[in-house]
């Protein structure tokens, strides 16, 4: 027994430069995972070399994670290799005692003070930690790098003959879904009010919304005649709430552009007056068409771009199915802009028994806004065209259907359209 110990502490100075190197490894890949992102950049922007290289390993982080582990198992397996070998020679040959003694040892060793220890102070402070490891990391994702993108073409020319493809640059986070996480996550410990967390989902929302979600649709599109006397036009633009109306020619398909009503009265004024002199096809603005397909996101730089609030969307076929303004997309992120005669939401009236009366183009989006609801809005825009979804038909006047905790009633329809809907909103214990 004496002998054995002699032998471990004549190991001892080895293994602690193995498992520290392995401890400070260890601590790297907890710190460099756990670091906030947004803490790096901007540390970086002022300046900060340790935070410019952890940005820079963080951006190749699935390399640096297979370059730690390669390390990590390097000097572990080595440190358990040597005490074997060394523990064994002082036994009889053929007796398990050795492996079974260094083994035992090994693994607290390593449990305890490779792993354990230095994952708890790394995740204790990670933006500390990781940019005082950042230069030892540096090196060990130049030297085991190669190999480690070596192991990871094996991994996916394994995982390729069972369907699994991997791309060598797909990303371990998707930055979105962290941030909408951490958004929620500080929503359920009450951090985040529900109006900042529904403005900080709505950009986000952005890039995987198309136009089509948001805009209003051509039955609802409020046009005006071309060939119209001006007086009559006039009238028209003065009654409607729009600033920017459509002008069609014979049939409302046919948009011929788009009379802003600033225009029509600096025009009214340069006439002296005289409505029936103007010249309305002189002042239309040509219209801007934009296809369906169009990201919220990009539909959004393009009327900052264009210093133009107003589009057209046309599908593949040219034809014209609403029209979306950049109001339209600003309040998917602020929600609706109401005045001081808006009641709940647009659309949306409460009734004295609890229940609310819907117009069936009311959307679900601006319906779980308004109302604090979860109804989903994967399969359809509109609340009616949920509706409809669910029922898999289209409902008669009076039919009632109850889903995702609430109880719908077809109050209005119009030919194939559902135009008002009763929602009452059932407890929990109802659904089961």
């Amino acid at each position: 027994m004496n002998t054995v110990l002699a032998t471990l502490l004549a190991l001892a100075p080895t293994l602690v430069v193995l498992l520290t190197l392995s401890g400070l490894i260890s601590a790297a890949e907890t710190s460099m995972t756990a670091a906030s992102r947004g803490r790096m950049h901007q540390l970086e922007r002022d300046g900060d070399r340790a935070a410019r290289r952890v940005n820079r390993l963080i951006g190749d982080q699935e390399n640096m994670i297979g370059a730690i582990l390669l390390s990590n198992n390097v000097l572990n397996i080595f440190a358990s290799a040597l005490t074997t070998a060394v523990l064994t020679s002082l036994f009889p040959t053929g007796s398990v005692a050795g492996p079974l003694i260094a083994t035992g040892v090994m693994t607290v060793l390593v449990v305890v003070f490779a792993e354990i220890l230095p994952k708890t102070l790394a995740i204790a402070r990670p933006d500390d930690v990781a940019r005082t490891l950042s230069i030892p990391t540096y090196w060990t994702v130049r030297i085991f790098g190669p190999l480690a993108r070596t192991a990871q073409w094996i991994v996916r020319q394994t995982l390729r003959p069972f369907g699994i493809k991997l791309d060598m640059e797909t990303d371990v986070l998707a930055a979105h879904e962290e941030i909408r996480g951490s958004v929620e996550y500080h929503y359920s410990e009450g951090l985040v009010e529900t109006r900042d967390r529904d403005m900080l989902g709505g950009v986000l929302d952005l890039a995987e919304m198309d136009v089509t979600e948001v805009m209003v649709h051509r039955r609802s599109m409020m046009t005006v005649d071309g060939g119209l006397p001006p007086r009559r036009i006039l009238a028209e633009a003065l009654e409607s709430r729009h600033t920017r109306l459509p002008i069609y020619r014979n049939e409302p398909e046919n948009i011929i552009g788009i009379l802003h009503v600033k225009d029509l009265l600096g025009a009214l004024a340069q006439n002296d007056g005289r409505i029936d002199a103007l010249d309305i096809p002189a002042i239309l603005r040509a219209p801007w068409f934009v296809p369906e397909t169009t990201s919220l996101k990009d539909q959004l730089a393009a009327f900052l771009k264009a210093q133009n609030h107003f589009a057209l969307v046309v599908d593949e076929y040219g034809a014209i199915q609403g029209l979306i303004t950049l109001e339209d997309i600003l309040e998917e992120i602020v929600g609706e802009i109401e005045d001081e005669h808006d009641t709940v939401a647009a659309g949306v009236k409460p009734d004295d028994d609890g229940s609310f009366l819907v117009e069936g183009s009311v959307t679900i989006r601006d319906l779980n806004r308004a109302m604090n609801w979860e109804l989903p809005d994967e399969e359809a825009v509109t609340i009616a065209g949920l509706l409809i979804h669910e029922a898999q038909s289209i409902p008669d006047v009076g039919q009632t259907f109850t889903f995702h905790n609430h109880r719908f009633t077809v109050e209005a329809r119009k030919g194939a359209r559902l135009t008002r809907l009763r929602i009452e909103p059932l407890p929990p214990r109802d659904e089961d």
